[in-house]
């Protein structure tokens, strides 16, 4: 790019909601939690072509986001594109291996897809494979890599903060390859590698071949248990973390938009013992991940800084994430218990 005179060009594909969706009728002052929002608010981007079967939905998603150029699929948009940098895929999680290989043949430097990649192990290592021969940089929305409030926890904990780490658990709902592999990437940065102790039985909560399991896990070499509490995707949505420590307990809550923590001190009824003191509220900063994830694409683009949650993580996050799986699976049949949510 040259100066901020020629921006990066964007495809969209996918206009549903996480496409352009969610910020249809949200403040230009609001943080965006789209790609096509995150993108426009961003002036080195422009989003250049968008791509969705849906006519009715495409032409509005167009209209909305001053998109000159939208065609139902790929193969229709590719004779009048021209050159591409980023190919942004927000199209149904069963779509997205067919439109990561033909982003491939767009030749973008960079495909930013939500997950999973695909819907097996195997299947997302082609796929990184393929676009590290092509040389491009194949990048996955696990949002919590760019939540400011889950990095200062993070160095908290690396700096000592909180003591030692005495266990963590993870709440979640909406199968374990969908919304569980959020849970293991960042429990994956939280606590380094994982081991799978034991599973109980699953639930398919909302998706007909993803159950959501609970799991019993351990890191740092066995020494910290971590458990994985399942919720129902019927119920509420359900994502927070309890990281409990020497010296309190952190808590994210309601995926991030909050968080909670209570400090030990003296027990002023028991003479010798500690207690937990009242929680504390602060505001979260997970509204802030889209922006970030689009500031580091354009940081990589432009300087080739470096960029997050690429592919091969993507490829270890979903390998644990089938492990929990294959392991439920031997135990016993899911509970069927899909409901709208």
């Amino acid at each position: 790019m040259n100066g901020m005179s020629s921006p990066y060009r964007v495809v969209i594909v996918g206009c549903g909601n996480i496409g352009g969706g969610f910020d249809t009728d949200r403040s230009p002052d609001d943080w965006p939690l789209s790609h096509a929002g995150a993108f426009t608010r961003h002036e080195g981007f422009q989003i250049w072509a968008c791509v969705d079967p849906d006519e009715g939905r495409r032409t509005a998603f167009a209209s909305r986001w001053g998109i000159g150029l939208h065609a139902p699929d790929m193969a229709s948009l590719s004779p009048s594109l021209g050159p591409i940098d980023v190919v942004s895929i927000c199209s149904p999680t069963t779509l997205h291996h067919d439109h990561v290989m033909q982003s491939i043949e767009l030749q973008p430097r960079v495909i930013f897809c939500e997950k999973p990649l695909a819907s097996d192990v195997a299947s997302t290592e082609a796929l990184v494979e393929a676009c590290k021969a092509r040389g491009i940089a194949l990048v996955v929305n696990f949002s919590r890599q760019w939540d400011p409030s889950m990095e200062a926890l993070i160095h908290q904990l690396q700096e000592g903060r909180w003591g030692i780490i005495r266990s963590v658990v993870g709440h979640y709902n909406k199968g374990i390859l969908n919304n569980g592999s959020h849970m293991i990437d960042l429990l994956f940065r939280l606590v380094g590698d994982l081991e799978l102790v034991a599973t109980t039985c699953s639930t398919l909560d909302f998706w007909d071949n993803d159950p959501t399991i609970a799991a019993l896990l351990t890191a740092k070499c066995g020494t910290v248990p971590v458990y994985l509490n399942p919720g129902h995707a019927r119920d509420f949505a359900y994502f927070e973390l309890e990281v409990v420590c020497e010296k309190g307990v952190v808590r994210m809550r309601s995926g991030g938009i909050s968080w909670e923590s209570r400090e030990t001190h003296p027990s002023a009824e028991f003479t010798g013992y500690r207690t937990l003191d009242g929680a504390v509220l602060t505001p979260g900063r997970y509204m802030e991940t889209m922006v970030g994830a689009i500031d580091e694409l354009y940081n990589f683009l432009a300087a080739g800084a470096p960029i997050r949650s690429m592919g091969e993580n993507a490829v270890k996050v979903q390998t644990f994430c089938t492990n929990i799986q294959r392991a439920a699976l031997a135990q016993c049949t899911p509970n069927y218990e899909k409901g709208e949510a």
